[in-house]
């Protein structure tokens, strides 16, 4: 019988363990925004993400949308140069 539980405690733990990994791998995404140059313009990238957010005309625009969302969620704004190095790095985790 004690067999049985310590067979029974072990495929428990084994869950558990695979649930624990799971929700830690959920928890290691960011909500960072990055400004990219895309087509003739710019775009909103959540990091991590293939697909944009939003596009724009102008690079302000994207920065400011970038900016409200990085506010809403505690996160960074990675502002990016047309050659796709980065300009510059805000940051609104308090």
């Amino acid at each position: 019988m004690s067999k049985g539980k310590s067979w029974l405690r072990t495929l428990i733990e084994l869950v558990e363990l695979f649930f624990d990994s799971s929700q830690r791998s959920k928890r290691g995404r960011t909500w960072h925004q990055h400004v990219v140059p895309y087509e003739e313009g710019w775009a909103v990238r959540r990091e991590g993400n293939k697909r944009i957010t939003s596009k724009h005309r102008k690079q302000s625009t994207a920065i400011r949308k970038a900016k409200s969302l990085a506010r809403k969620y505690k996160a960074d704004v990675i502002i990016h140069r047309a050659s796709g190095g980065i300009r510059e790095r805000v940051s609104y985790d308090d």
